[in-house]
């Protein structure tokens, strides 16, 4: 077996300048990097301030374009081409996630995901399927990629928020509602916001939510 791809990507160290107590890892979208959404850290930071955040970049180059990262190709976006890609690239994050959280000596409830578009895919693929709950998985304007196997694999429910652009043109806002109710039906805590007149992006009421949505998972996990 070949091995995995290791990831980097840029990070911002806890505010209170102590090791950190909390781990947020960000998953960017296809086509982007891991520069992309560190730049939500400082943001999340002043609420978090003994938090590390990590933004690796995606394992494979952009295949549409000279630049760019992905973690899996969406030349073909059929639900079973975005199942294959997902089930490749899991193991690769699963193995990224393993090493920071030995790295800094956190468990498992101590980390949250944060997605966006494709990131979000691969929180919900990963983060669902730990054997031991992490706090938490946010993710914005994504979908729930192979749900009809989830029922048979999943091994965890840490809690959910997904934030969707009512106006997204990219994945349609109706991609909410599916992956809300495949959640509640296993059982999984989810709750859910759809932003009018938003695209495929996140405004400020977005962060605001995911701020706060944080903030309760990983402070649970201190009591």
């Amino acid at each position: 077996m070949p091995d995995l791809p290791t990831l980097e990507g840029p990070s911002l160290a806890p505010s209170s300048g102590d090791p950190p107590r909390n781990l947020v890892i960000l998953l960017h979208g296809v086509g982007a990097d891991g520069n992309d959404l560190i730049g939500l850290a400082p943001h999340f930071a002043q609420s978090l301030p003994d938090a590390l955040f990590v933004s690796p970049n995606a394992p494979f180059a952009y295949d549409m374009a000279p630049f760019g990262r992905q973690w899996f190709s969406i030349r073909d976006f059929s639900p079973e081409a975005r199942l294959a890609g997902a089930l490749a690239a899991a193991p690769v994050l699963e193995s990224f996630i393993d090493a920071q959280l030995t790295h800094f000596g956190l468990d498992a409830d101590r980390l949250a995901l944060v997605g966006f578009s494709q990131g979000t895919m691969m929180a919900l693929q990963v983060g669902l399927r730990r054997q031991l709950p992490i706090a938490g998985i946010l993710g914005y304007s994504g979908l729930l990629v192979g749900e009809a196997r989830l029922a048979d694999e999943i091994a965890s429910r840490p809690p959910v928020r997904l934030i969707h652009g009512a106006e997204d043109e990219l994945i349609p806002a109706h991609a909410l509602p599916t992956a809300v109710s495949a959640l509640e039906e296993l059982g999984v805590p989810v709750d859910s916001h759809l932003c009018p007149s938003l695209g495929h992006g996140i405004d400020e009421n977005g962060l605001r939510l995911g701020s706060d949505f944080l903030v309760r998972v990983l402070k649970a996990a201190e009591s």
